[in-house]
């Protein structure tokens, strides 16, 4: 059956875009991964999942082939594998979909080579570094008026002095996410305490080295005090674009990831992060992270991811299908310019579950809000009628992934 839904998509595929089948290799096959293989199988478009976990993608009905490498960590070994691969398999001019910030990097660095056998819609590393390195993100955002938590950036625990006279909790983050985020399995630390706060510094300083440990004023509120600008930007405008909050995160304190989102209207969040995206003259689907601080009013910018971000399947029920239009225009066919539709929700139950169970047990969510919250989800970031497999292996990978990377 795999097989025949695999020749059907071929088929399809070959005569809309030409006699040589165009598709995608899409890098890393979580759930992020199958949204990206739905909603190019849909249309009829081939995918090659590669991914160095079990990952669920690959149970997909709209999936090809799927190709387990020993490592996508080490950028020149991930590129080697690549071109291998493709020249292998007869993969020129397939898609490059990255879905974790390390391989973006890998992508933009190599970006001249890799172009030798596929098409890579990742922009230069002119345009990534602004992303993948906070320092470069905060400096220019705040070059571009764009607000952000007061940070800092101490060389060494000495340095920690000048905090003595401001009172915590203070933020522990690393600069560049990719080596902390796989020691810790958070994406920060929150310091309680000047003693605190020299004990985690330290440790983060162990972990990615000096220069890279960023501290952090803690915005008051929670994850429902976060938003989002999402785009497939080109030649400096928004084609497709959809504004997002948080409701609802995973774990509950510096969310790793995001487990109950709802499209929303703010123009000044469009504003300002079209500035930004202009500023880098970047090209393709992008997220920008921010968080209201209740104490002024204003939207201070966090983060900036330059890929497809976890919930980028709310787009196609809000109207939006950010992995299409990216690989459309990269054919050269037309991609009318699009908004997403406001009060439009997505869900990932298999994390939401635990965390509207703590938040019951905190006391900051009722049944009553859960229940409202389930009535506007329209998309699961797994379960699926129409393609039930994903989510049935992804229940019994639960004990993989929890061990693998804190799920």
């Amino acid at each position: 059956m795999a097989n025949a839904t695999s020749a059907l998509l071929e088929r399809s595929a070959s005569e809309r875009f030409g006699t040589k089948i165009a598709g995608a290799v899409v890098l890393g096959g979580d759930y992020q991964g199958l949204g990206i293989v739905r909603s190019l199988g849909r249309h009829g478009v081939p995918t090659c999942i590669v991914d160095d976990e079990h990952s669920i993608a690959r149970y997909s009905r709209y999936a090809g082939r799927a190709i387990r490498f020993s490592n996508l960590k080490d950028e020149r070994h991930t590129v080697d594998e690549l071109l291998s691969l493709g020249r292998r398999l007869g993969l020129e001019g397939w898609l490059l979909y990255p879905t974790r910030d390390e391989l973006v990097a890998a992508v933009s660095r190599y970006r001249d080579e890799l172009s030798q056998v596929f098409r890579v819609p990742t922009p230069e590393w002119e345009s990534v570094q602004w992303a993948w390195d906070k320092r470069n993100t905060y400096r220019l955002a705040a070059q571009l008026g764009i607000p952000i938590p007061a940070t800092w950036y101490p060389s060494s625990v000495a340095e920690l002095e000048q905090f003595d006279e401001l009172a915590p909790p203070f933020a522990i983050k690393p600069a560049i996410k990719e080596h902390f985020v796989y020691a810790t399995r958070v994406k920060a630390w929150c310091a309680e305490s000047h003693a605190e706060l020299r004990t985690l510094f330290q440790k983060a300083y162990e972990i990615v080295g000096p220069g890279e440990v960023m501290v952090q004023e803690v915005i008051p509120g929670g994850g429902s005090q976060q938003y989002s600008y999402c785009a497939f930007f080109r030649a400096g405008e928004a084609v497709g674009s959809m504004v997002a909050k948080r409701r609802r995160q995973h774990p509950l304190q510096f969310g790793r990831a995001s487990t109950f989102v709802e499209t929303i209207e703010q123009p000044e969040l469009e504003e300002m992060s079209e500035r930004f995206l202009r500023a880098i003259d970047y090209y393709g689907l992008v997220e920008l992270e921010y968080k209201l601080d209740p104490r002024d009013g204003k939207f201070k910018m966090l983060d900036v991811n330059a890929r497809t971000w976890g919930y980028h399947t709310l787009g196609a029920s809000a109207g939006v299908d950010f992995s299409y239009m990216l690989f459309a225009d990269q054919m050269g066919l037309p991609v009318s310019p699009v908004k997403a539709r406001p009060g439009v929700g997505w869900m990932r139950a298999t994390t939401d579950i635990p965390t509207v169970c703590l938040e019951f047990l905190a006391g900051s969510m009722g049944p009553r809000g859960y229940l409202r919250s389930l009535g506007m989800c329209r998309t699961e970031a797994v379960f699926s009628l129409e393609d039930p497999l994903p989510g049935v292996a992804e229940l019994f990978l639960i004990p993989y992934l929890a061990v693998k990377r804190g799920f």
